[in-house]
């Protein structure tokens, strides 16, 4: 069995629908499981573990009907048994129908005429939950399974001498992500939390625990950031992992981790280690499993930036 998912949608998105596809490749071991998704998330699937094959299409873009023409023939041309649809848009049901399919899954909505079997769309439920449903039509009714990852070889092992040039590997740490450099876009202004905040709960938490080193995950476009921070709390250690993987690996070191909401906070629940997680716009329930590990602070207002440091640190010693 041949089957190909369209998961619109960035980094978070495609973790979140990692139990989807653990599951069904669960249920159908013999399956070949490829994905579209666009490019800014093509590498989360450096750390799955179901997927064969990752294609790319910028379903954000202006496509023209040319676009979306070559998807359909690329999608034809690979003669899939079923099709997956994440997002509920009536041109992209239309075009599936034109692929010829035989079993076109989505949820019911716009363009589920065009499918051949549309499940519920029962958005007020844990996201992965949400995804997990789109699995009904082929007779697998058993629980979300938790997300995992795959992590890569080379890359435990970059993170395990990355330990060792921070001088933590026997310390242990605890592992901020502000995840600035991930919120470029308008709408993300209220996930992101100021330096300020971060230096107070830094220095909160080194007052309490000065011999657990605490690290900062510098990403793409985080210059400032960090820089910001080491003026302030220049005792802090600083790592950059370049990939998913030495992310993932970095992330399941650690004692605990602190993070907006951000792709690494599902890495951190991928990989079990206990999580404080700052929202603000977002409803912590559709993002986060029911789990003691994973412990979430929202903010009064809808702005991450409103979350007290005090709060969070109150977290940290009685979470």
């Amino acid at each position: 069995m041949r089957v190909v998912a369209l998961v619109p949608g960035g980094i978070g998105d495609q973790i979140l629908f990692f139990p989807t596809l653990d599951d069904l490749k669960r249920h159908y071991p013999n399956a070949q499981i490829d994905v579209i998704v666009e490019p800014r998330s093509k590498a989360a699937y450096r750390v799955s573990k179901s997927v064969h094959e990752v294609l790319n299409f910028d379903f954000q873009d202006r496509n023209s009907l040319a676009d979306w023409g070559n998807l359909v023939g690329i999608i034809r041309d690979r003669e899939y048994d079923v099709v997956i649809a994440v997002k509920q848009i009536w041109l992209l049901g239309l075009l599936l129908w034109l692929t010829g399919i035989p079993i076109r899954i989505g949820y019911k909505g716009k363009g589920s005429v065009f499918l051949t079997h549309a499940v519920p769309f029962k958005v007020s439920q844990y996201a992965a939950a949400v995804y997990h449903d789109l699995l009904q039509p082929l007779e697998i009714n058993s629980p979300v399974p938790e997300l995992a990852v795959n992590v890569p070889k080379p890359d435990i092992e970059w993170a395990q001498n990355e330990q060792k040039r921070l001088g933590v590997h026997e310390t242990g740490y605890i592992l901020i992500h502000g995840g600035s450099g991930q919120l470029s876009q308008a709408k993300e202004l209220d996930k992101i939390y100021p330096v300020q905040s971060w230096h107070q709960i830094i220095q909160g938490f080194q007052d309490k625990q000065p011999d657990l080193p605490v690290v900062v995950v510098k990403g793409i476009d985080d210059e400032q950031f960090v820089r910001s921070l080491l003026g302030s709390s220049p005792d802090i250690k600083v790592t950059a992992p370049d990939d998913i993987g030495k992310l993932t690996a970095i992330i399941a070191g650690a004692n605990l981790m602190l993070s907006t909401d951000s792709p690494a906070l599902q890495l951190s629940v991928a990989v079990q280690t206990y999580t404080i997680a700052l929202f603000g716009p977002t409803d912590p329930a559709k993002l986060l499993p029911k789990n003691d590990k994973f412990l979430p602070i929202k903010s009064p207002t809808g702005k991450t930036e409103d979350i007290s440091p005090n709060a969070v640190l109150e977290k940290i010693w009685v979470g």
